[in-house]
């Protein structure tokens, strides 16, 4: 199975390509879509569109997961992720893609099995899960794999429970 991890966002949207094989997970790509702040809205959002549609058209992703986002204090930031939102989400539909949604609490809990585990533990365990010499970056990234990897757990889980 093919996962694509996906973090939202305007100024940066966070993508890694995951494969999973007989419980094995490694890295295909990551990249960090990155727009340019003195453009309009709408362009940086055609942007993002584009390029996730090339990543999609190469990597042929079988499912995408996305962070389920929960804003309590930024409501600008908000707007503005859930903008992008619908623009990851609608080439993903346009590419017949399945998507799944993780809250930030099953993320950590699947990762580390601690629900308030800190963002540098998470970081850590997708670093040791997929065997880099390094941890992803920027953040995005490392985020949009932490959510593949959190499908590629909970599918297996769902999967045995069924």
């Amino acid at each position: 199975m093919i996962v694509i991890g996906i973090d939202p966002g305007v100024a940066i949207t966070g993508c890694a390509v995951i494969s999973e094989d007989k419980g094995s997970q490694s890295l295909l790509c990551s990249i960090a879509i990155t727009t340019p702040p003195r453009e309009t809205l709408s362009a940086r959002l055609s942007l993002i569109y584009q390029l996730l549609n090339k990543i999609l058209n190469k990597f042929k992703p079988d499912v995408a997961a996305l962070e389920n986002l929960f804003f309590n204090t930024n409501a600008k930031t908000a707007f503005l992720v859930g903008q992008s939102r619908g623009v990851v989400q609608l080439a993903l539909h346009q590419n017949k893609i399945p998507i799944f949604e993780y809250t930030p609490l099953q993320v950590k809990m699947s990762l580390t099995g601690y629900g308030r585990a800190e963002k540098q533990q998470i970081q850590a365990m997708v670093k040791q899960i997929l065997k880099l010499p390094e941890i992803l970056s920027p953040d995005d990234v490392a985020d949009a794999a932490a959510i593949a990897l959190t499908h590629c757990f909970s599918y297996k889980i769902n999967s045995q429970i069924k």
